[in-house]
């Protein structure tokens, strides 16, 4: 498989499995909107290899982006043609977040932790604890509810409990082979003991009863921690992607 089938395959169950309430096509480019709730949700994404970028249509798709209050946020993920990240240097949109999507191949253990429950459909149980455990501008129960309510594919909402308590969460979602993982998150005065693997091998396990041969996920590269936990458990690097999001105005 090219790195262009590559990443094209995991962009296209990535767009299934983390809608956006929005979607516009422009020229190689999906751009999608989601009330600025995740970049991935808010971002404009090269899905055709080579897909080129001009100041026309970059200024068009700006407009969008703040039509819907939504900052301007293009997701290079190496699909763009060449010349595409100088242009929006340029411009002066202004590199951050880089990030690695990696994968692992699902080794046929099949069985879930028997403390980790998986639930196919959303409640809004799973949405308000996970929303408070991550905290800060991911609290947002309305905005998460919104995008995996509209997930289309099989999912899995997993919640691990100790004692009775919630502990620790995350989302699986099934795809052709893939199994998806997302929003693992972990109580923060839990952190650092191993709730989150067990979240994320549960997950991999019931990926593994819906005919998964390999899962992925997305982690920030300036997360060394996560990292580490997800290199212990089989996962490479299949490839990286960056933003580059429109600077703020300056202060009047």
């Amino acid at each position: 498989m090219s790195d262009h089938s590559l990443i094209l395959g995991l962009e296209s169950r990535l767009l299934n499995a983390w809608p956006s309430f929005d979607y516009q096509a422009y020229d190689g480019w999906i751009l999608r909107l989601a009330a600025g709730y995740t970049k991935r949700a808010n971002s404009a994404t090269p899905l055709l290899p080579g897909a080129s970028l001009d100041e026309p249509l970059l200024d068009y798709m700006v407009e969008r982006f703040i039509a819907a209050n939504v900052r301007p946020t293009f997701r290079l993920n190496g699909l763009e043609g060449a010349g595409v990240d100088a242009l929006l240097a340029a411009r002066g949109f202004r590199e951050i977040e880089p990030t690695c999507v990696l994968s692992a191949p699902v080794d046929g253990d099949c069985e879930v932790d028997s403390e980790v429950a998986i639930e196919a459909k959303v409640s809004k149980q799973w949405v308000r604890e996970a929303s408070e455990s991550y905290g800060g501008e991911k609290d947002d129960e309305a905005a998460l509810l919104g995008i995996v309510s509209r997930i289309r594919q099989k999912a899995a909402f997993a919640t691990l409990r100790l004692d009775e308590r919630p502990v620790a969460w995350g989302l699986g979602v099934v795809e052709r082979g893939y199994v998806g993982l997302y929003d693992i998150v972990v109580a923060p005065d839990l952190r650092g003991i191993g709730l989150g693997r067990r979240v994320v091998l549960s997950l991999m396990a019931w990926g593994c009863t819906h005919d998964a041969h390999t899962a992925y996920l997305q982690v920030r590269e300036e997360n060394e921690i996560a990292r580490s936990l997800y290199g212990a458990l089989g996962f490479r690097l299949a490839y990286r992607y960056t933003h580059r999001v429109m600077p703020a105005p300056a202060s009047p």
